[in-house]
């Protein structure tokens, strides 16, 4: 007897990662330099990792709070209301979660019936479209480019609002292209989403990695907060990637089916990662400025070398990622990044893995070593001039 089709047609749809193929390659092979990888190169900070042991060695081995340990929760708003002068309640509008990556499927699983659209500018994270289909969405999605700093307009979203959309998914600083919407901008995009009743979910991860400029937190902006759902975690900044530990800051009401959604699929974040983050948003700052200050030398190196090799590439202000054309090679990214990684040994992800827009493009992460982007510009130059 023959049997039906036990997966969903919504999973079936979603293609793999194009990220991990490309890692997945790499890992067979040796003398690899990857700017492929999307996260620190650094160590958890000493501190932190210390403070993990120590609740473990304390006995903080057992289940939190959904909402995740009161003390964190209150450190998260007071950090939130230091930086950018919003302020959430711990006990009822803040929530935290497995990384931003449970955040945001919380945060669509609460809000979205079957059928509303979200409207996601690309380049994107893999993960945004995804998450949507998921949670019975539908994906919009409006095209940035460098003519633009890759900064979606809110022209761009104007045009595509039709009376499904119900929310706007916006991941700046963005990863893959580096950049960082100027309040301008931000101010424009907030003014059709309360012109339009949007709820608008705001992916800031990267907040803390900007160069040269101020992130502008979405919920400060004029009658933003009661329609935002703010995202955040500590995995770039502290670089706290395997800890897995973010958070969620929203309106009470929309916290709260969040929270709902969190009890019966998690339970409760990592108990050590909550008293290492704790340790983290307390005591951390100085070695995120350490960070900070190692990775924007990278990015003046990784983006000089680019365009000098001819790989023209837009000048990022946040996160971690160069974004550069190789329209020059005449090869599709797909191809130059296989041949890139054949013959030179040096991983990075096509563009079109972050969406259609992303195609012509390649990221490359300064996440590494400063004198592993100095052998990798020069890997490059000899493939571009080969190829160019």
């Amino acid at each position: 007897m023959k049997m039906r089709q036990f997966v969903a047609k919504k999973i079936e749809k979603v293609p793999p990662s194009g990220i991990r193929r490309f890692f997945d390659i790499a890992a067979t092979m040796d003398d690899v330099i990857s700017l492929g990888i999307g996260e620190p190169d650094f160590d958890t900070p000493p501190a932190v990792v210390s403070a993990g042991i120590r609740s473990l060695k304390e006995g903080e081995t057992h289940y939190t709070s959904n909402s995740g340990i009161s003390a964190l929760r209150i450190a998260l708003s007071d950090h939130l209301e230091g930086l950018y002068g919003v302020r959430y309640d711990p006990e009822t509008e803040l929530l935290v979660t497995v990384g931003v990556s449970e955040a945001l499927y919380l945060a669509l699983a609460a809000t979205m019936d079957h059928g509303d659209e979200v409207i996601v500018p690309e380049p994107c994270f893999v993960s945004y479209n995804a998450e949507v289909i998921f949670a019975g969405g539908v994906p919009v999605n409006v095209c940035t480019s460098a003519e633009n700093d890759f900064q979606v307009q809110s022209s761009q979203i104007e045009e595509v609002i039709t009376g499904k959309t119900k929310a706007l998914l916006l991941g700046y600083p963005n990863n893959p292209t580096g950049a960082v919407m100027s309040r301008e901008r931000l101010l424009d995009v907030a003014h059709v989403a309360k012109e339009h009743d949007l709820l608008v979910i705001s992916d800031e991860i990267y907040d803390r990695l900007v160069y040269g400029v101020e992130h502008t937190c979405f919920a400060t902006l004029p009658d933003m907060r009661q329609r935002t759902i703010l995202l955040g975690g500590f995995s770039k900044a502290y670089a706290m990637t395997g800890w897995r530990i973010g958070y969620a800051a929203a309106p009470a009401e929309i916290l709260a089916a969040m929270r709902k959604v969190h009890q019966y699929t998690i339970m409760s974040a990592p108990t050590i990662a909550q008293y290492a983050a704790l340790e983290a948003i307390e005591h951390g700052e100085e070695a995120v400025q350490e960070m900070r200050a190692r990775y924007d030398r990278r990015r003046r190196l990784i983006v000089d070398g680019l365009n000098n090799i001819g790989l023209i590439c837009f000048e990022p202000k946040g996160a971690f990622y160069a974004f550069p054309s190789i329209a020059v090679t005449g090869m599709s990214d797909e191809e130059f990044s296989e041949r890139l990684l054949q013959e030179e040994r040096v991983a990075c992800v096509p563009g079109s893995a972050f969406g259609a827009c992303g195609a012509g493009h390649v990221r490359c992460s300064y996440a590494t070593a400063y004198d592993q982007i100095e052998q990798a510009l020069e890997r490059l130059a000899r493939f571009a001039q080969r190829h160019g």
